[in-house]
């Protein structure tokens, strides 16, 4: 039996990881898409470390694009074969990747118009709405916490990882002989406890070998992921006392509803300050509406808050934004107000806009709630510059820069030792650490080490074992 490792290793985005069994059977675990800026990982999207035909079964961890995104290029290139995710995985993945396709387009569209000046040939899209279309009828929805025959050897298990709506961890059940099963694990993105809306992280079955994530390798985030008391207080510096505007980029899916939901509660409780709230990004709209459709995703305190607030998710100064011309009205409004807008990393998107067109006021925040690549937008503004370079201008960074790490959805050094802490570690024979950058890695890898984990490994992109 083999892992080759085809994404996300030393690196965070792209995951995909192959297991090849004895027989010559291959499961792919998670196909998404490299999202950041590595000259080394130029190519990545339009390349396979294997044969896309060749692929029998794929296995879904959630439906963020780095972990799904490349689904319609794998069916373009010959896939036929299932995959298989929870429920509501399967309703996220289709609006997503249908949404993906659309920036694959347009994207397509504008390199090539850049392209023709210079005299180069045109490129195609990497997959278009049709492709992600027929990716999403090959979707296969089961429910978290039982087994899931795929065939006579391979059965799978998914549990609640706590991280997007939908999410899961991975075990593989594998039968060796008639005597014998080996147990393969996959964390997928271990998510966090006492997070709004979800269920905390359930921990995995003991297994032989894990493939496990590694963001937030060597770093504490501090403050619970539900601190409304920090958000509030830079809800009114920049829109009560600077009258300015807050502007929030948030990944569509995961943060934007858990940001809506706090302010809702402060709404409701009579905190919040009565400015306008705008949630401009229209696969986050469509993304709440599938939220409200799954609520056994839901943790015990969002179920008991919805006997009083039946829509956790509306409040009287909030406005949903789907057409292109009101967002754009934004950002001539100089009144006070909240923005949430895609995408989390800011290298795409509405946020850019409004970014561009608010930055150089010191009246404005821009509040940073999640992980950036390396190479991104939101990597460089984290880092608070004097200046940004931003569609091909270069823009004085006036306005002010606010981090708040705990909102974010991976859980840090101490979190994901305690989710791997329900491993027998006599049992496990080896760690494998991806979806990290290699400082990170280092760092976790160290952690693991003194936690009593014993044989844990780093491998390297493409990079194939036996097991």
């Amino acid at each position: 039996m083999k892992i080759k490792f085809c994404g996300a290793a030393q690196t965070v985005t792209g995951s995909s990881h192959l297991i090849t069994l004895d027989d010559g059977y291959k499961i792919l675990l998670d196909c998404g898409l490299y999202q950041g800026h590595e000259a080394k990982l130029v190519d990545y999207n339009r390349k396979w470390f294997f044969e896309p035909n060749e692929i029998d079964c794929v296995v879904l961890s959630h439906a963020h694009i780095d972990h799904s995104g490349r689904i319609p290029k794998l069916v373009k290139d010959g896939y036929e074969g299932e995959i298989i995710c929870t429920s509501a995985t399967r309703d996220l993945a289709a609006i997503m990747l249908l949404d993906s396709a659309f920036i694959q387009e347009k994207d397509a569209e504008y390199k090539n118009k850049r392209r023709a000046r210079k005299g180069k040939k045109s490129i195609e899209p990497l997959y278009v709405h049709e492709d992600a279309k027929e990716a999403i009828n090959n979707f296969v929805g089961i429910g978290y916490g039982r087994w899931y025959k795929i065939n006579d050897k391979v059965s799978v298990l998914f549990r609640d990882a706590g991280h997007i709506l939908g999410s899961a961890n991975v075990t593989l059940k594998i039968k060796v002989d008639k005597q014998h099963e080996k147990f393969i694990g996959f964390t997928g993105d271990i998510g966090r406890p006492d997070r709004p809306i979800l269920r905390d992280p359930q921990s995995m079955v003991p297994v032989d070998y894990m493939i496990c994530e590694s963001t937030y390798g060597g770093k504490a985030h501090g403050g619970r992921p539900d601190n409304e008391e920090d958000f509030l207080k830079i809800i009114n510096e920049t829109c009560v006392k600077n009258k300015g505007k807050l502007l929030i980029p948030a990944f569509s899916v995961g943060r934007t509803q858990e940001l809506v939901y706090m302010m809702d509660k402060m709404a409701t409780a009579g905190k919040l300050p009565k400015i306008p709230v705008y949630v401009d990004s229209p696969l986050a709209v469509n993304a709440t509406e599938i939220f409200v459709m799954h609520p056994e995703c839901y943790d015990d305190n969002l179920l008991a808050y919805m006997t009083t607030d039946p829509n956790p998710f509306g409040f009287n100064s909030l406005t949903y934004i789907r057409d292109v011309e009101k967002s754009k009205k934004l950002n001539e409004s100089k009144e006070p107000c909240v923005i949430i807008s895609a995408s989390g990393m800011m290298s795409a998107g509405r946020i850019k806009h409004h970014i561009y067109n608010n930055m150089e006021n010191p009246k404005n925040t821009i509040l940073v709630v999640g992980f950036c690549a390396r190479g991104t937008l939101g990597e460089r503004i984290r880092n608070k510059p004097k200046s940004v370079r931003i569609f091909g201008e270069e823009k004085q960074l006036k306005a002010q820069v606010k981090i708040m790490d705990s909102f974010s959805a991976h859980g840090d050094q101490q979190e994901m030792l305690d989710f791997l802490s329900s491993q027998d570690k006599n049992k496990l024979k080896k760690v494998f650490l991806v979806h990290g950058e290699i400082s990170r890695q280092e760092k976790f890898k160290a952690g693991l080490k003194e936690d009593g984990f014993r044989n844990v490994v780093i491998p390297s992109l493409g990079e194939e074992v036996e097991i």
